[in-house]
């Protein structure tokens, strides 16, 4: 039988990537065209029925604009405080908030990235 932990780390991974894509704006389809992978794939891996390799994480995250240490970290294959160094930037920090919702992420990224083209 199957760890009910790991279960759930991948679960919360393919909900962390969900909330990415809904944030990107991006659907279901346009995701797994951008990073290459079948559509319903990547359906499976946002339900958390599958585990995704390190190089299909490496390429939802290209597609997703965030580093492919942060998406490592929350599949659990890097410590989280290791991940953090390398993975800079505000809009960065925004989108893995948890304690904003997707609007705000994307509204406080929008606002950030007006000041940085005013400069």
């Amino acid at each position: 039988m199957s760890d009910p932990r790991n279960q759930d780390s991948w679960r919360n991974l393919g909900e962390f990537i969900r909330s990415q894509r809904e944030l990107a704006r991006l659907s279901m389809r346009q995701l797994a065209e951008i990073a290459n992978i079948s559509n319903p794939y990547l359906s499976q891996v946002e339900r958390g029925l599958y585990k995704p390799s390190a190089d299909v994480l490496k390429s939802i995250a290209g597609a997703l604009q965030i580093s492919a240490e942060t998406m490592y970290a929350q599949a659990g294959l890097l410590d989280k405080d290791a991940a953090g160094d390398s993975a800079h930037g505000v809009e960065q920090a925004l989108r893995l908030d948890p304690r904003l919702s997707n609007d705000q992420k994307e509204t406080l990224i929008r606002i950030y990235r007006g000041f940085l083209e005013s400069r």
